[in-house]
């Protein structure tokens, strides 16, 4: 059975209880559950809830909103202020970013001038550059400490800094040197050398790189932080695990909204304004593509008048191809997001597609040309002469069939090949939209199945 925290955190805010103990009683709750139970709490229970618990709890409660705004702007500039400057700096970026311009620079002004260098820091990257989702939240300790001075350091900053499972390490010139965990620290001897605890090796990014370069190797490492560096090769944040998770929903997110034809993805929450400027880019792009496929039809105008049976089977060949490319397009944008792609693979995956394609729309042609021959034998369609003729309804199912099997080989080539010409180009693969695969799939389609019918009714 699943909990009601809201009913309990209620409960507990309307209690006759001490503040002290309703402190208490809330603290066991986690900061996520905590989150998601403002929404149903009064202004004036979660008023009391942030004076019960205090600033820096409720900062990390904030972490967890997705429209974190809202609650901001229910409180005074300086106490909003002061739970902000608490927030690690990515998400304090986070939340400025939400409010309008007044409330923020007035915010900004009230808060502790480090952390609004911290902000600045991160507000220099764009929202396409790692750089833009990594936080000040670290503990960094030069490489000529011993392992004594290295856990008072540690400690002392412990506080301040609760990204401690990795200690980063840097060197008299304050180059990133290397990093070691927390744990390798706690149990080393007082006399043992601190360069042999660490590994020198670290994985890192720079701050400038594009996010969609660093995904492979962030999922590949699956480490709980990863230190950036700018161009002097100094460490000047990290990116924790959360920021990881954050960037591949983001990333992926994204992906899917290019696959469905979206400028970027939507949010449940913005204007009908908004998603309309994000659909509509796409769609117009498609109404010309749709209408190329219109004048394409009509340009076998002659086909469809002496052959008009043969229209009935047109969507049958149109979907079936469309959705083949698509299959081939979500396989080979996925395999072009999570590997180290040599282009010996890229080529291996177009003629793997090729192959998968021709199997399917074997089998499926054969089963195409089994249905169109019964129906046309059951309802005793005549195709051309004006009466129902065996050996014609043998040629119409040949056609059928004959453009399923093409379609679906070469759509299968065409959904593989247009992602990995994109990357090829430095355009984001994604953008090969399902749309965009579905119309050009459509064009091949057309041209096939009216083409031959063209051939074996009407040229001979």
């Amino acid at each position: 059975m699943i909990r009601n925290y809201v009913d309990e955190l209620i409960h507990i805010i309307e209690s006759t209880k001490t503040e002290e103990e309703q402190k208490n009683l809330i603290m066991q709750y986690h900061e996520s559950d905590i989150a998601d139970a403002l929404v149903n709490l009064t202004k004036e229970q979660r008023l009391k809830l942030y004076h019960l618990l205090g600033e820096e709890n409720v900062s990390e409660i904030f972490a967890y909103l997705d429209n974190v705004a809202d609650y901001v702007d229910e409180l005074d500039q300086e106490k909003a202020a002061d739970i902000i400057e608490l927030m690690d700096s990515d998400d304090a970026m986070d939340v400025l970013e939400e409010l309008d311009e007044e409330d923020r620079n007035e915010i900004v002004s009230l808060m502790e001038p480090e952390s609004v260098l911290d902000i600045q820091l991160i507000d220099q990257f764009s929202e396409e550059q790692i750089g833009s989702k990594m936080t000040t939240n670290f503990i960094l300790i030069s490489k000529s400490h011993n392992v004594k001075t290295a856990m008072k350091k540690v400690i002392a900053e412990a506080a301040e800094n609760d990204n401690v499972s990795t200690i980063y390490v840097e060197d008299e010139y304050h180059h990133f040197y290397g990093a070691l965990d927390l744990r390798d620290l706690i149990i080393a001897r007082e006399n043992d050398d601190l360069v042999s605890l660490m590994k020198q090796n670290y994985p890192y990014f720079y701050a400038n790189e594009e996010v969609t370069d660093c995904i492979g190797r962030l999922r590949d490492y699956a480490l709980d932080s990863y230190p950036i560096l700018n161009a002097k090769n100094e460490i000047i944040g990290v990116v924790t695990s959360d920021d990881v998770v954050e960037v591949l929903d983001e990333e992926l997110g994204d992906d899917y909204a290019k696959l469905g034809g979206l400028t970027e993805e939507e949010s449940i929450n913005e204007s009908i304004f908004s998603s309309v400027k994000k659909r509509l880019p796409w769609l117009i792009a498609l109404l010309f593509l749709g209408l190329i496929v219109s004048s394409m039809i009509s340009g076998f105008e002659a086909v469809v008048a002496a052959l008009p049976v043969i229209v009935f089977f047109q969507s049958l060949i149109l979907d079936m191809a469309g959705n083949t490319g698509t299959q081939s397009l979500a396989v080979t944008i996925r395999m072009l997001s999570m590997e180290e792609i040599k282009t010996k693979d890229l080529i291996k995956q177009c003629f793997k597609e090729i192959r998968v394609g021709f199997l399917n729309g074997l089998i499926l042609s054969v089963l195409a040309f089994a249905f169109v021959f019964c129906f046309l034998f059951i309802t005793k369609q005549d195709i051309s002469t004006g009466a129902y003729s065996h050996f014609e309804a043998l040629k119409a199912s040949g056609i059928v069939s004959m453009s399923l099997l093409l379609s679906m080989t070469i759509c299968s080539f065409i959904g593989s090949a247009i992602p990995i010409f994109f990357m090829k180009i430095k355009i984001d693969p994604a953008v090969a939209s399902g749309p965009f695969i579905t119309t050009l799939n459509d064009i091949i389609a057309i041209v096939l199945y009216y083409g031959l019918a063209y051939l074996l009714f009407l040229a001979f």
